[in-house]
């Protein structure tokens, strides 16, 4: 709702400007402007009109630049507000009005684009082909991992290299309410990365976060309208969950990637296998859950460490998921939560909708 009341002054305050443009072109009577407007200067009202245009037609597809047209059309508004300033002067009110808009624009596009120079940097050092994933290739796990692999029809298919996902989703801290997120991540598995950010909206303010992992070691950053820090984390600790949230990446999104000598096989049977990820000396253990059909329906893992209280504690996490889909031949898990085990009873702190998935990128 938000955006679309943006969008609406936008447009409406721009709109108004082809006054000034149709007074000095002597087209109709318009008595708001009691001043004579040159032709030169009536060109510059028109310019103004399309420059808001363009921001509001941007601002809505949500282009990552709608702020830098945002920026012209005001400081262009406010210059000939200033030149017919008896008649205009109170378009300055629709300027600052609209100004907070476009600064927090600007915001995000700045905190975003240290994610987006990750995601180029991997993409440019990740062309390596991947080869066919065959029955032979899925020999060497537990028949309950083969039974998954071949229900998501990843067997006579490229292997993976890296892949993106879009989730919209909830999410909660502990004895708080929940808010509504949309994440982009990127994850590589040839140099285990995974790069995640996330716009959200939490008691009607917007924030950012964005969480890096990469070469073993994780960071997590939280910012207010993109700009003022309310989180920044990097520890040993921190390390160590966002390995198990990789590994719990493969296990959910990219199935294909599990035929990997990094990832120990311990006991299983006809629903269940232990898995053990290493990587960058550190190395991580999960369980493993399947029903009869062959689907994933559950990750564990006693390694991870929630850090909502300030302090890191270790507490047993799970993602249960559901309501697998058909995504360009693969089937693969549409809905999941995040839960943490706390002694008092279980906590779903996190819901996730796969919006979209795309595998083996060559460029963003």
């Amino acid at each position: 709702m938000i955006r679309y009341i943006v969008a609406f002054l936008l447009f409406v305050h721009g709109m108004i400007h082809i006054l000034g443009f149709a007074k000095a072109f002597s087209i109709g009577e318009i008595p708001q402007l009691t001043k004579h407007i040159s032709k030169s200067i009536g060109i510059l009202w028109f310019l103004t009109m399309v420059l808001f245009a363009i921001t509001t037609i941007f601002f809505l597809y949500k282009k990552d630049y709608w702020w830098a047209f945002g920026i012209a059309a005001l400081v262009l508004s406010q210059i000939l507000i200033i030149v017919s300033w008896q008649d205009a002067k109170y378009g300055t009110i629709a300027n600052l009005i609209i100004l907070p808009a476009i600064l927090i624009g600007f915001f995000s596009w700045n905190f975003r684009s240290s994610y987006q120079k990750d995601v180029n940097e991997n993409l440019l050092n990740n062309s390596a082909v991947k080869k066919i994933v065959t029955e032979k290739d899925l020999q060497k796990l537990p028949p309950v991992v083969q039974k998954y692999l071949r229900y998501t029809n990843v067997v006579n298919k490229e292997g993976v290299s890296n892949f993106k996902v879009i989730f919209n989703g909830e999410m909660r801290g502990k004895d708080k309410k929940w808010f509504t997120f949309k994440s982009e991540q990127y994850n590589f598995t040839d140099a285990p990365t995974r790069l995640f950010f996330m716009d959200a909206i939490m008691k009607k303010l917007p924030f950012a976060g964005y969480h890096r992992y990469r070469e073993g070691k994780a960071s997590m950053t939280i910012k207010l309208i993109s700009q003022y820090p309310i989180v920044d984390l990097k520890n040993d600790e921190l390390n160590r969950a966002e390995t198990v949230t990789y590994f719990n990446d493969l296990c959910l999104m990219a199935p294909g990637a599990l035929i990997d000598d990094r990832i120990q096989w311990g006991t299983s049977d006809s629903s269940s296998a232990i898995a053990m990820f290493t990587t960058n000396g550190i190395s991580i253990s999960a369980v493993l859950y399947f029903n009869e059909k062959g689907q994933l329906i559950n990750f564990v893992s006693d390694d991870r460490y929630d850090t909502s209280g300030g302090q890191p504690v270790r507490h047993r996490f799970s993602t249960p998921v559901k309501e697998y889909k058909n995504v360009n031949g693969i089937n693969v898990v549409s809905y999941g939560e995040a839960i943490w085990h706390y002694p008092e009873g279980d906590f779903v702190y996190g819901k996730f909708y796969l919006e979209s998935i795309q595998y083996n990128l060559k460029s963003k």
